[in-house]
């Protein structure tokens, strides 16, 4: 299994959205690298739902239930989508100001790859993460 990260900017997909709809493609990736993590998105693995611009904030967790397929929002072959299933909100939202102030979180690619908005995360970051949520 492994981990990973979304972002979305939540006037466009918020969690809010994602709790209503349950189960969504996740579509519109415009970067190879990014298209290129959801290629190696398998059913099962772990994501965390990030707002982006907005809140700037881990909200929730969701799991891959479909591997890549074509993005049925464009024509071109190159880009993909996965299917994510909502998993659960976090009990507290993690903020990027407080991801950046924690030693434990340094090499997290939300900060080495700030504009990425499909990257792996290692699985120490995120039981970390789950486990920061989890306090107060």
């Amino acid at each position: 299994m492994k981990y990973w990260l979304v972002k979305s900017e939540p006037f466009k997909y918020s969690w809010n959205m994602m709790l209503k709809d349950k189960v969504t493609y996740w579509d519109g990736v415009r970067n190879y690298q990014a298209r290129n993590n959801l290629k190696l998105m398998k059913k099962g693995d772990l994501v965390l739902f990030y707002h982006s611009n907005e809140g700037k904030e881990i909200v929730g967790i969701t799991k891959v239930v479909k591997e890549y397929y074509q993005d049925p929002t464009t024509e071109d072959e190159k880009w993909v989508v996965v299917d994510l299933r909502v998993d659960k909100t976090l009990k507290r939202p993690i903020s990027l100001k407080e991801i950046k102030g924690d030693n434990n979180l340094k090499d997290i690619g939300l900060i080495r790859q700030s504009r990425l908005s499909v990257m792996e995360i290692k699985k120490e970051h995120f039981k970390y993460i789950i486990n920061l949520s989890n306090e107060k």
